[in-house]
Order: C-alpha cells, then structure tokens, then sequence
C-alpha cells in the first residue's frame, strides 16, 4: 500500500505520462516501503529524456544532465528523475564512460547494483521485479545484480555499499557476491576518499554495525582503507557490542579516545573530512575525556553545545556502557547559572580596569575561564560586585 509520501508525488508521475512518458519510483524508495523503512528520498525514473522533462516541468535543476538526472521541484519539494539509460564502461571506476537513454526500463534495472535497489513501482503500487529483488528482501540477502565481479568493476564503491547495507539493515551477503567482493577489494584503493567517507559514515551508523563489522574483518576490506591499512588490528580491536554512531566525527572521537596513538587530525587528514568535522571531532574529544574524568559534573554539562549533545550521548554509550537521558541533559544545562561566556557580568575590559597595571594579553582568556568556572559551579554568584570582590580573594596566576 502505498504511503503518503507516494502518494504526494503520483501527480508527477501522471504529468510525465500525460506526455505520452513511462514514469515509476525506483530504488531505495520502493526497497524501503517494502522493509517498511523510513523512506528518505523519492527517486524516479521515466522514459522521458532530460530536455523532455525540462519542457514538462517549469522547474528542473540540471545537476547531472549529462548522465540523465535532473532535479524537479514540484510542489515546494525536490525530486531526482533520472532517464532509462544503459551505461558503457567505467574507465575511471566511477563514471560511466557513456551513457545511451533509451525507453526501455527493463535495461535500466540491469545496470543497478544489487537485486534489492532494481525494482520499480508504478503509481498503482505494481512493483517491477525482473532479478528477484523482493525474494532476496524476504531472505534478507545483499545480491548483486547479475555478474558481481563485472558489477564491482564498474565502480568499486558498490563493495563499501555492500558492507553498508548489511550494517544497516542485518543482511547477509549472498555467497557469490561475498566472493567477487573480496576478490574484487583492491579496486578500493582507486575511489575517491571522499566517495568511501560517505558510505562508511553510513555504515558506522547502522543498526545492525555488528553485522556490517563481522563483515569487514572477515572480507579484510579494511586492509584498503585509510589509517585501517596502516594499523592492520585496529578493526580487530572494536568491540563484539559495538554500538552505531551516526557522524563520521562521533566514529573519529570514539576511535582517537580508544586508540589515541593515531591524532585527529591524521583521521581527518587520511579521510579527507571537511573542516566541521574535525572541529565536532576535537569538540566530542574534549567532551569525553572531561567526562572519564569529572564524570557528568556541571563544567562538562556546560561545555556541550546543541548540535553535540547526541553525539556525545551516543559516544558515552559506546565508550563507558552509561545511557544517558537528552531530555535530563536538557534540563540540567538549563538549571546552570549561566548558558554560555557572553552572559558574564564582567568582560576583558572589566578585567583591565581592575588591573590598571596590566597590558592585554593571554591573562585575560586565563582570568575569565576561571571566572566562568566558578559561576557555572556555583563557587561565586554571577554578579559584578560579587565576581569582582571574588577576584580579590582569588588573585589569577599568570605566566
């Protein structure tokens, strides 16, 4: 039966057709409604070539044109609607080298990856099912579609896509596609570090991350991966319970506070990561070790911003064992004193007035983090007067 979010999306669909076009869902989408997932994005794909779809529709982003894919805002929401197409070889292990559209969408499917992304569904909710898709759902099997040495030649990512989805949907791989997986591993080495982040942020997020970490060791895939080639028992060192964690700056914290031999910054340099996540995977650092010493004391509770306070939950429970609760985090944040620096009744030219002797300099960042610890900890009330007669009392040390 088909959901709300199809449903939104059939008068679409029947606009292509009205042109005398094929038009289905495809793909994840139609897996996912099947495994009754969350379904993240509704894919089409139609008969109809790129400058037939941007003749149909008023609004179409040209993102991948060249190899059929466009983006069709319809309704206020965004659409990729990629044309039937077979593929010629992948010379750059990425990229078809060609692509031909044709009308055909039963030589569409075939050049998908695996049995349970070639289906399509018509707006009838007909599902198209030519490489037994929906059985491999039933018996919960990661198969390529057809040869799997020919499939992984042609883009030697669908091999960490495979190990994603078995972490995050509890899937065995089918023999012979195990088998031209680990035969097939070396052409890893040839895809961009970028391309293989992605999956494996998705990876580690999985559900089902014991399975997709069985998986790993036992196909030595991780051998071809960064900083997990260079330290070969690494991935033997995880544990059997490994919990998911869903950001790949969550997955460098928890591996550079169990290992802490190897920096961020050699993660983040070897993973080619963006400069956001090597500024959460510091913060997330920070936050863990102040946690293993001072446990969940009012400094630490403090210094979790928004965007961390998950990360840093998950990583607790992954680390330590402890649950944590985000709504009691919540709470005892908002009981602090004071939310962040800037509500400080005394600021850097307080402190130059009261210490008229003195030039600017690393003492006043000393002397207000002293400051605002002892207001965050209750050791001095947040009040001129008071911090500044604290301060009499507790003269600050500077080099």
């Amino acid at each position: 039966m088909l959901t709300k979010q199809f449903l939104r999306v059939i008068p679409l669909l029947e606009k292509i057709e009205e042109h005398n076009h094929e038009a289905y869902f495809v793909g994840g989408c139609v897996r996912d409604l099947i495994l009754q997932r969350p379904i993240k994005d509704i894919d089409i794909t139609t008969s109809a070539t790129p400058s037939e779809i941007q003749q149909i529709f008023p609004n179409v982003i040209p993102v991948g044109i060249e190899h059929g894919t466009v983006i069709v805002r319809f309704e206020k929401e965004s659409y990729e609607v990629t044309t039937f197409r077979t593929e010629g070889d992948y010379s750059d292990g990425r990229h078809p080298d060609h692509v031909e559209f044709i009308r055909n969408i039963e030589q569409d499917l075939e050049r998908r990856d695996f049995t349970m992304n070639a289906l399509a569904m018509d707006k009838e909710g007909n599902i198209i099912d030519l490489f037994g898709g929906k059985n491999d759902l039933e018996n919960r099997l990661i198969r390529t579609v057809g040869n799997g040495r020919e499939r992984f030649n042609e883009d030697a990512l669908r091999i960490i896509r495979a190990l994603r989805f078995s972490s995050q949907l509890g899937f065995q791989i089918e023999e012979r596609t195990y088998d031209a997986m680990v035969a097939s591993k070396q052409a890893i080495l040839d895809i961009s570090i970028e391309r293989i982040t992605k999956e494996m942020e998705l990876f580690f997020a999985g559900d089902s991350i014991k399975n997709g970490i069985n998986y790993l060791v036992k196909t030595k895939i991780s051998d071809v991966l960064p900083i997990f080639k260079d330290h070969p028992g690494l991935i033997n060192e995880l544990p059997e319970e490994m919990k998911p964690l869903h950001t790949f700056a969550e997955v460098i914290a928890y591996f550079q506070f169990r290992f802490p031999e190897i920096s961020i910054q050699q993660w983040v340099k070897a993973w080619k990561c963006s400069n956001h996540t090597k500024r959460m995977a510091d913060m997330l650092c920070s936050d863990i070790k102040r946690y293993e010493a001072n446990g969940l004391d009012e400094m630490t509770i403090y210094r979790l911003n928004e965007e961390g306070m998950k990360s840093f939950i998950r990583l607790v429970d992954s680390i330590f064992n402890v649950q944590i609760s985000l709504t009691e985090l919540h709470h005892a944040k908002e009981k602090l004193p004071i939310q962040s620096r800037s509500e400080l009744k005394i600021n850097g030219n307080h402190l130059l007035s009261f210490f008229p002797d003195r030039k600017r300099g690393s003492w006043i960042k000393q002397t207000l983090d002293k400051i605002e610890e002892a207001v965050v900890t209750g050791k001095v009330h947040n009040q001129y007067d008071e911090i500044k007669e604290w301060l009499k009392w507790n003269p600050i040390e500077t080099n």
